[in-house]
């Protein structure tokens, strides 16, 4: 189901021109932090059963680069992935630094998503089973019966026009624009996107957004009616959760870096 990048798939690859030597390195304390923490989010997803197989992608756009970003090496499981594994890639698919290619598909989705919405700094791209189910069936993925499920609110895109794997530019572009202003895209027949300006805001929407999944799918499994939390209230409480959201997002994170350190600690490598 999926397959690396090759220079055959992107015409302009071969032209894109070499990162500019006004920007921090690559090797910068900043980007180093950026690898760590985007790995410690792929090790924790797979701890979590959020990963199918080699094929779903993270990435992250490079600190101080507004054309270069970080994502998995095609062939990894998320349990693999290092700091040090994951490549930087241009816009053309080329890869600036790290060894191996991109899978195709998180080439295209997440190289056009980064370049046509620069507010999306990190991209997390999975087929996550509980919010995954709820891309597959009639009306709209989430009930907002649930207190965590506010968290979403108001922030949703469904992109609704599946058009099998993303394996060009168009595609890419398309999905972009199927996001607009949302932070979370279901894409139907798919799998889902976390669009956020930092890594540790995706990583807390992606982990969060399964579990009110999950939960609302046990609800509906009771076959009794779901009921939904009253529009104002939804909206107030929304605001409530966003609030506080980057201080706690912040601390989720620091708290799987910290379980990864005493049980995983080669993610950091």
């Amino acid at each position: 189901m999926a397959r690396p990048l090759n220079a055959a798939d992107n015409p302009d690859r071969a032209a894109t021109a070499a990162p500019g030597h006004n920007r921090p390195g690559l090797d910068s304390e900043a980007v180093r932090q950026a690898r760590i923490d985007l790995a410690a989010c792929f090790r924790m997803a797979a701890r979590l059963g959020l990963h199918e197989g080699i094929c779903n992608h993270f990435s992250a756009m490079v600190p101080g680069h507004d054309d270069l970003f970080l994502v998995n090496a095609y062939g990894y499981a998320f349990s693999e992935v290092t700091a040090s594994n994951l490549l930087v890639c241009d816009f053309g698919g080329k890869v600036v630094a790290g060894s191996g290619e991109p899978e195709a598909t998180a080439f295209y989705i997440h190289a056009r998503l980064h370049k046509a919405l620069p507010r999306a700094r990190v991209a997390l791209h999975t087929h996550m089973p509980y919010a995954t189910a709820l891309c597959m069936v009639d009306g709209d993925p989430l009930l907002f019966a649930g207190q965590t499920s506010l968290k979403f609110y108001g922030r949703i895109a469904v992109d609704s026009a599946y058009n099998g794997l993303a394996l060009d530019n168009s595609e890419g572009d398309r999905i972009a624009a199927a996001a607009g202003y949302a932070d979370i895209v279901f894409l139907k027949h798919h799998g889902v996107l976390v669009l956020s300006p930092s890594i540790a805001e995706a990583w807390d929407d992606l982990y969060y957004l399964e579990r009110v999944c999950q939960v609302q799918c046990i609800a509906q499994a009771t076959g009794r009616p779901v009921q939904p939390i009253d529009p104002a209230i939804a909206a107030a409480t929304a605001r409530q959760i966003q609030d506080e959201n980057a201080e706690s997002a912040r601390l989720h994170l620091q708290s799987v870096k910290r379980i990864l350190d005493r049980e995983e600690p080669d993610y950091k490598h």
